[in-house]
């Protein structure tokens, strides 16, 4: 199934970021800040073969409902990959971690019902050739569900995402970036936006900057 061959295994490494991420970024701050009820959101409804990329330490895999046969999830850090094969252990449905980036997935194309990018967009090194993977992998018809922060609407938040990202940010944050447009960039790669909803995560106390949030879903052209 998997097209191995020829495809960087290691291109990311951030074992710092990865063991703070994998330790303090669980399920518990997860329903602290709201996340597990939009990741609930985010996945209801989803079925048949889903592909997931960036899957971290595996924080969806509770998530996904039990109409999907089965979740590929690409995860190209290895200390994510490996926290996460404890959450793919413990979900109710079959997960088949695999190395890989998002930008050249290890996969047959047109062979997923629904394909799955969260909190990944800002991170991936082109973002414009990652979303024409997901196109390439997804059936003509299917969908891609999204929950990813970007750029803020409010010129003042924005300005300061600009400023850190230029910075300190990505360094601190693993090749986060978080003044990047992840909705524009889904519409530019020829995704049909179904629906979206803008977000603010956490939604009460100090605005970060990677507060500002989108969640919705997309679809790839019948063609």
């Amino acid at each position: 199934m998997f097209q191995r061959r020829g495809i960087p295994r290691a291109t990311v490494h951030h074992p710092v970021f990865a063991r703070l991420y994998a330790r303090c970024c669980g399920p518990a701050a997860d329903q602290r800040l709201g996340l597990a009820a939009l990741r609930d959101e985010l996945l209801v409804g989803a079925t048949g073969r889903v592909i997931e990329v960036g899957a971290g330490s595996g924080l969806n895999f509770a998530h996904y409902p039990g109409r999907v046969s089965e979740v590929v999830a690409i995860e190209p850090e290895a200390t994510l990959r490996a926290a996460a094969r404890t959450a793919a252990a413990q979900a109710e449905v079959p997960v088949d971690l695999v190395p890989g980036v998002a930008e050249a997935l290890p996969v047959k194309s047109e062979a997923f019902d629904v394909a799955v990018a969260s909190l990944v967009l800002c991170s991936v090194r082109d973002v414009r050739r990652a979303l024409a993977e997901l196109r390439r992998v997804l059936r003509p018809g299917a969908e891609l569900r999204f929950l990813e922060h970007g750029r803020a609407q409010e010129r003042g938040p924005a300005a300061v995402q600009w400023a850190v990202d230029r910075t300190v940010w990505p360094l601190l944050m693993g090749g986060c970036h978080t003044w990047r447009d992840p909705l524009g960039e889904i519409r530019a790669a020829g995704f049909e936006v179904v629906r979206v909803r803008r977000l603010k995560v956490p939604e009460r106390g100090p605005t970060l900057p990677s507060s500002s949030m989108v969640l919705g879903t997309a679809r790839r052209p019948l063609d």
